[in-house]
């Protein structure tokens, strides 16, 4: 009889395990939204407290702080994508015209000269490139802009996350009452523990990325700010400084997705200057449009980030040892890619409060 309970619960544990994995796919999406809108209940929460006991309403308080954070982020993103658009029209126009014809000769003329001849009887006659040039560009560009008109998906999500932050927000000292209740009383006080000591350590967490998001943020700001003196002519850089310093949030991927924008907006600019065409690094490297001087500091803002203020910043906020910090990262990139990564040091401090909870229970079993 004992065998055959061993066996019933075997297959059970596989048929659970057959229908989880198939149910996982379809519930991980909201799982995702759940966890975002978690992190953003532990940004606004602070906030939420402090107007609750001033104006005497949760509700409006909650509605006060998401109505004027969204506020700005649409602002902020439509004054964006409308100079960034207005700026792709404008040079789909431009590269039409035969001022950009002859930079493209004048650039391969120049890597043909400066290349070896072996690799110089590579590169294809100027018409062709010319050609290849203006169908690429024009193609590269007319899909940013619908992919900029067509965000029905992402808008799906937002408005989840949202619904989801809203009811947390407004829910949350209720729903934390109501999983205290399921804790036996022998527990009561170690379970409270837990929960304050996560909360505690998601929110340093978030304080310490947001602290590392605004330092890359002005790293990008003040670099781009720099190369436009040298003459990049590159124009949004406060705009591409905020987008490489958000996007730091899942970390070493950041100050390279600030990267992207910048080098677009310097060709788009840059086009029949030949100064620009012809501009060296230091005199001795050539860099087009000044396109490696952009890839160069990005690459030192990435590097000042990743041995620098991540490890310490937020290793610190969460009590993690830097290299710790590191191996995590890597872990969680590994495991599942960015998103891994913007998981992995919250879950990391989690785990850490958790054990070390279970290391005071168990040094401590004999008081309870």
């Amino acid at each position: 009889m004992n065998y055959v309970q061993k066996i019933y619960k075997l297959l059970l544990f596989v048929l659970v395990g057959i229908v989880s994995l198939e149910i996982l796919p379809l519930i991980l999406p909201i799982m995702a939204m759940l966890i975002f809108a978690f992190l953003f209940t532990t940004i606004f929460l602070q906030p939420a407290d402090y107007l609750e006991r001033h104006i005497k309403s949760r509700a409006l308080g909650v509605i006060l702080i998401l109505v004027s954070t969204i506020a700005l982020t649409i602002t902020f993103l439509g004054t964006f994508i409308s100079n960034l658009g207005f700026q792709i029209k404008t040079f789909t126009k431009k590269i039409q015209k035969e001022e950009f014809s002859s930079n493209v000769e004048s650039l391969f003329a120049s890597m043909k000269n400066n290349l070896p001849d072996f690799l110089s009887n590579l590169i294809p006659e100027s018409e062709k490139l010319i050609s290849i040039a203006k169908s690429s560009m024009i193609n590269i560009f007319q899909n940013i802009l619908s992919l900029l008109s067509s965000a029905g998906n992402l808008l799906f999500i937002t408005i989840m996350i949202l619904i989801f932050t809203i009811i947390l927000l407004v829910e949350y000292h209720d729903f934390k009452r109501s999983l205290v209740w399921f804790l036996p009383n022998k527990y009561l006080e170690v379970g409270l523990r837990v929960i304050y000591n996560i909360e505690q350590q998601i929110s340093k967490y978030l304080r310490g990325q947001i602290l590392a998001a605004s330092s890359v943020a002005i790293l990008s700001i003040i670099g781009l700010f720099t190369l436009n003196q040298l003459g990049a002519n590159v124009t949004l850089v406060v705009f591409i400084g905020i987008i490489a310093g958000l996007a730091n949030l899942i970390p070493m991927v950041g100050p390279f997705i600030g990267m992207i924008p910048a080098i677009m907006i310097a060709l788009m600019n840059n086009v029949g200057s030949e100064i620009a065409l012809n501009h060296q690094i230091l005199g001795v490297l050539p860099s087009p449009f000044y396109i490696l001087d952009i890839i160069l500091m990005f690459i030192i803002v990435q590097q000042i980030d990743n041995n620098f203020i991540t490890p310490i910043v937020v290793g610190d906020s969460v009590g993690l040892h830097p290299m710790v910090v590191m191996l995590v990262l890597l872990l969680g990139g590994t495991l599942l890619g960015p998103l891994g990564m913007l998981f992995a040091i919250p879950a990391a401090g989690v785990i850490k409060v958790i054990i070390n909870e279970m290391i005071f229970l168990n040094k401590n079993s004999h008081l309870l």
